[in-house]
Order: C-alpha cells, then sequence, then structure tokens
C-alpha cells in the first residue's frame, strides 16, 4: 500500500490526516458486490463506518443501497448517488422531524424498533397522507462473540422488538392503516471474525420466518444486518466474503423466497483507510517508553472507545525494533493506541500509520480540546 512515492506524498502533508487508498476501496467493493450478486444477495452500504463523500459516491457507483441510522445520513446518501427507493432508514431514536423528512424523501423502508415508534410513524404517515414502508427490527438474542461494546442483538442490547414482544407488535399492527408492512430487519453485533455466529442467526432466521409465515406475515424482505469483521492484524487482506455469504446460502430454509440484503459497512471501507500522523516526541517512562503522536483520540476514538486494536506502522524508520506504548496529545489518560507495539527505531519526525481506520475513524473525529477536524487525502489526487 505504501510505496516510496506513496511515502514521499505523505510525508509532504501537514499530519493527522486520513489517506484512502481508492484502488483498495474498489477492488474490495468489486469482490464483495460480485459475491452477493452471484448468489442473489443485495448489499446496503452501511454510512455510519465513513461518510466522506468521495468514498460515498465510489460505492454508490456500484450500484449498492443505502443503509442510515439518521435523517442527516439519508439526505447525504441520496445527495451521494444512492437511491431514495433503496435507502433504508434504522435506528433506535428517530426524531419526528426525520420520520417526515424520511416520508417526504420516500426511502425503501423504516426499520422499526419498538412498538411506539410503530405508532408514532403510523401517526405521522396518516397526517401526512403517506404509506409508511416497515421492516420490524427484531432482536434475536443471538451472542455475536465481539467486543461487548458492539454487540447488538442480545436481550440486553437497546437494540430492535424481542421475541416475547413480536406477536403484541403483530397485532398493533394489524389495525394500523398508514403503514405497509414490507419485512424483517436483523442486526447482532460488528467486528464478527466468527463465521458460525452466523449459522446461528440462520436457524433464528428460519425459525421466525415460519413463525411468521404461520401468522400471514410472510416478509417481502429479509435484512440480515452486517457485522462482518476485517483483519486488523493484515489490512492488505480482504475480508472472507464468499465465505460469509454461503453461509446464508447453505443455511438459510430453501422454503423462504425473501429477498435478502446485507448492510455491510466496515468490510467495505476499513482497509482502505488509514490515520497519517507524526512522531512529536519519544518519551522514556518508568517502565516503557513513550511515542507521543501529533494524532490523538480526537482523529480516531475506537482504541481510547473500546480498547480497539489497529497496527501501527512507522514509514520512514528502518532502524532496529524496540517496544513502545504509541500515545496521543490529548489531556486524557485513554487516548492510547497501543502499549508495547513493536516498531523500529522511531524518532521524533518520523511518519507513522495507523492502519484499518477507513471505518469509524473519520466519522468519529472530534473538537475535543479544540483540535482541528482532520483533513482528508486520496490516492488518486
Amino acid at each position: 500500500m505504501f510505496t516510496r512515492e506513496t511515502k514521499e506524498k505523505l510525508g509532504s502533508r501537514e499530519t493527522p490526516f486520513y489517506y484512502y487508498d481508492l484502488e483498495m476501496l474498489k477492488e474490495t467493493l468489486s469482490v464483495a458486490s460480485g459475491e452477493a450478486a452471484n448468489r442473489g444477495y443485495n448489499v446496503h452500504y452501511a454510512v455510519k463506518a465513513n461518510f466522506n463523500p468521495v468514498i460515498m459516491r465510489i460505492i454508490a457507483g456500484y450500484g449498492l443501497g443505502a443503509d442510515c441510522v439518521s435523517c442527516n445520513e439519508v439526505e447525504h446518501a441520496i445527495a451521494c448517488g444512492f437511491p431514495p427507493h433503496e435507502t433504508v432508514f434504522a435506528g433506535v431514536g428517530k426524531s419526528d422531524r426525520e420520520i417526515e423528512t424520511a416520508l417526504k424523501i420516500g426511502i425503501k423502508c423504516f426499520n422499526v424498533e419498538s412498538a411506539e415508534e410503530l405508532e408514532v410513524i403510523d401517526s405521522i404517515a396518516g397526517r401526512m397522507g403517506k404509506k409508511a414502508s416497515v421492516a420490524l427490527r427484531i432482536n434475536p438474542n443471538v451472542e455475536a462473540h465481539t467486543i461487548r461494546h458492539i454487540t447488538t442483538g442480545t436481550d440486553e442490547n437497546k437494540f430492535g422488538i424481542r421475541i416475547t414482544e413480536l406477536d403484541a407488535v403483530l397485532e398493533l399492527m394489524k389495525e394500523m392503516e398508514n403503514v405497509h408492512y414490507r419485512g424483517i430487519h436483523f442486526h447482532i453485533g460488528s467486528q464478527i471474525t466468527d463465521l458460525h455466529v452466523f449459522r446461528n442467526l440462520c436457524t433464528r432466521i428460519n425459525e421466525l420466518w415460519q413463525w411468521l409465515t404461520d401468522r400471514g406475515f410472510e416478509p417481502e424482505d429479509i435484512n440480515v444486518g452486517g457485522g462482518l469483521g476485517v483483519n486488523y492484524d493484515d489490512p492488505d487482506q480482504f475480508p472472507p466474503f464468499a465465505d460469509y455469504f454461503d453461509i446464508f446460502k447453505n443455511h438459510l430454509d430453501s422454503n423462504i423466497h425473501s429477498t435478502i440484503s446485507f448492510e455491510l459497512g466496515r468490510s467495505l471501507t476499513a482497509n482502505c483507510g488509514s490515520l497519517i500522523t507524526k512522531v512529536l516526541y519519544v518519551k522514556p517512562g518508568a517502565s516503557e517508553t513513550f511515542v507521543i503522536l501529533d494524532a490523538g483520540m480526537t482523529e480516531l476514538m475506537r482504541p481510547a472507545l473500546y480498547h480497539a486494536y489497529h497496527r501501527i506502522e512507522n514509514l520512514t524508520s528502518e532502524g532496529p525494533e524496540k517496544k513502545y506504548t504509541v500515545v496521543g496529545p490529548i489531556c486524557e489518560s485513554t487516548d492510547t493506541f497501543g502499549k508495547f507495539i513493536a516498531l523500529p527505531e522511531t524518532r521524533r519526525g518520523d511518519l507513522i500509520a495507523i492502519r484499518s481506520a477507513g471505518a469509524y475513524g473519520e466519522v468519529m473525529a472530534s473538537r475535543y480540546n479544540m483540535r482541528s477536524l482532520p483533513e482528508s487525502l486520496f490516492s488518486e489526487e
């Protein structure tokens, strides 16, 4: 990814900034969309992973729909070329204004997460003279075996309608005149690398599909969510898209004739992006040597937020390997990218790449400590 010419290009820019390898992005999209199409599946891009407009326009060009969790994301996705009829609006806390705006736009459907939300959508749609298409987001109580903070599909999570509540929600929906039942939606978590987890999800989907069909609610669409993880140790490796889609092809009931959709985010964009930063100081400590960067948790929140791992590379040193604790300049002890990281001997001014930062990186940047938001640089500029 980092040729000598690329390193020279990066080294001439003021840091920190995000660097996106657009060729890697396009290769990833080509593989993912091709494997999905070969199995008759649809893919929606999870906008929350990265809403950089350059990235978004490229993704839209591959014919993907958009999975959004705010109305700002809905409007941004459409502005970047995603069609409204393939744009879905998820999220556990949609405001009245957001619902009204999405109805005016004419999105594909709302992924509804509670009985009360369903009632609100029905009321607003009736007031506007609209018919709102809805999918019921069901919490399947399936353990994702990922970081606790990004697990979303168990009973203890705030997301989705619990299975024990589903019968009452269906009865409620029968009385509604302003909603159209489109299907069901699941999402059990993020950064899932144990693909057997998705077999468990298929089993639960099969059970619920039969249960719903027996009650006259056979889903037109089944959105199985996303969550496919990436290899943060090897940022140049493609996610296992073929194996991932095959899990569903082989384990969903063959009697299901619903449209099957996925919402991929991290697996499409993570590996094309790196946070580029420089070493400000190398500071000996009592038991560790600190490498202090000019990027911090304000530029990449994931390590501070839930101890997420990112591969760290020194792009300019070829010295003997040493162990360092890599930190940022922010006034928080959690502003740490990694402890006892093996790097070539590192000095002030060295150029550092924090890899696999193309998802949940730039989008989570903040101005804490009145920091400037990071700029973006693209390989094709």
